[in-house]
């Protein structure tokens, strides 16, 4: 595939990432011998904060006269439109027991796990739909045990618009908390807090890796982050849509990924100016401008089909096609996170309120999951039962194979059920 390159991104740094995962690792394991005063010590040390750290009913009050009716009226539209898809996507997943051969009945059963503790980072931003794309995926499912942590912000307390959407989801305890002493005291409890049997939700460098170190002893959703977000167009794209998309990622932070793949050089040229141009508008314009100047990738290839051969292989995390026809080009897209066709489809909808979720797989993930859905919640268990003609049917083949390998009480355990009771 013939690729041109407009933009190129800068070549990473090389992380230390032996020093990170030594300083999460010891985190992890003082707060496990040490409990609550691990965690209070570490809140101090980190946060700079020093109160009790689970958030009681006065405080969610207090948050919740704190913000405006407009903006709760949006909060609650983000939890309605992400709780529906939700529930649309519940009813896809059923369950079934069918003979599968003569006298072999199997099927599986969908049973929720008991309990989930979701992350919801609220680092350079107070992302509340954060919340609200783990809580309620989770409700959905039936988790009986919501638990919701957000570490203290500027304000030495949780965003109360985050407090608000964790406590109208529903969750049943809420933790002032952050960083990778958050997600160990999740995982192994401390006299505050049961331990969990999974944690979800995206959050910086030191969060992934503690739920990468803690995943076995709890379950995880992914390794989620930076962000990234592609767009794939023809030459009806329009340069100020693609721009601002791509602006509205990289202002995530300075390591944010923003990409165009166009088969016109015409707008690629004219989304480079105009991206140049959304800039000098930005009060993010910081965080944003490193972002794209370190991370942006522009190219040019010679066909749309091409155009998601690249996609598929970068697998990014939000893939817009802006195309005459987009949905023409669906069948070829296999590698995404979440998928927005047409102009009109900004990310930010799905970002904000839209339904879909916006934690989702990053760095090439996208090749072997997708999202966080209902489904992460639910656990697919398998049972059978068998009647005499199933045994007549599968005790031969399993006496046979026990045999040639070995296993004599295999074997038996097989032969056993062949011989007529007395």
């Amino acid at each position: 595939m013939q690729v041109t390159d407009i933009k190129r991104a800068k070549p990473a740094a090389p992380d230390d990432v032996k020093k990170l995962q030594r300083t999460v690792e010891d985190i992890i394991e003082t707060v496990r011998a040490g409990g609550d005063e691990a965690v209070v010590e570490y809140s101090r040390k980190f946060d700079g904060y020093d109160g009790p750290y689970r958030v009681t009913d006065e405080q969610i009050d207090a948050a919740r006269r704190e913000l405006s009716p407009a903006l709760i009226e949006g909060l609650d539209f983000a939890i309605q439109q992400v709780t529906a898809f939700a529930k649309a996507q519940r009813a896809q997943i059923t369950e079934f027991e069918q003979e599968i051969a003569p006298g072999v009945y199997m099927g599986h059963r969908l049973v929720p796990v008991d309990s989930c503790a979701a992350y919801v980072p609220a680092g350079r931003y107070p992302c509340a739909t954060s919340a609200v794309m783990s809580l309620v995926p989770a409700a959905v499912a039936g988790v009986s045990r919501l638990v919701a942590v957000s570490s203290p912000g500027q304000e030495k307390r949780i965003n109360p618009a985050i407090l608000y959407t964790m406590a109208e989801i529903g969750a049943s305890e809420i933790y002032c908390l952050g960083g990778a002493h958050a997600i160990a005291a999740m995982a192994f409890g401390t006299e505050t807090i049961a331990p969990v049997d999974m944690i979800v939700g995206p959050g910086n460098q030191y969060v992934m890796e503690a739920k990468r170190q803690v995943y076995g002893t709890v379950g995880i959703d992914f390794l989620a982050g930076p962000s990234e977000c592609m767009v794939i167009a023809d030459e009806t794209g329009r340069a100020d849509y693609i721009a601002a998309d791509l602006l509205a990622q990289c202002e995530h932070d300075p390591n944010a990924r923003g990409a165009l793949v166009t088969t016109s050089e015409q707008l690629a040229a004219e989304v480079v100016d105009e991206i140049d141009r959304q800039l000098g508008e930005l009060t993010t314009v910081e965080v944003a401008r490193r972002s794209w100047e370190d991370n942006g990738i522009v190219v040019v290839v010679p066909t749309l089909e091409d155009a998601a051969a690249y996609a598929n292989d970068y697998g990014p995390e939000h893939l817009e096609v802006h195309a005459r026809d987009p949905k023409a080009l669906v069948p070829s897209l296999t590698s995404y996170g979440s998928l927005f066709l047409g102009e009109a489809a900004a990310e930010v909808f799905a970002d904000k309120v839209s339904g879909t979720n916006h934690i989702l797989p990053t760095e090439r993930a996208a090749r072997y999951t997708g999202g966080l859905w209902v489904g992460h919640f639910l656990k697919v268990i398998t049972h059978q039962w068998v009647d005499q003609r199933g045994v007549q049917l599968l005790a031969p083949y399993s006496e046979r194979q026990a045999e040639y390998e070995g296993m004599d009480a295999h074997r038996r355990a097989a032969a056993i059920r062949l011989t007529p009771k007395a």
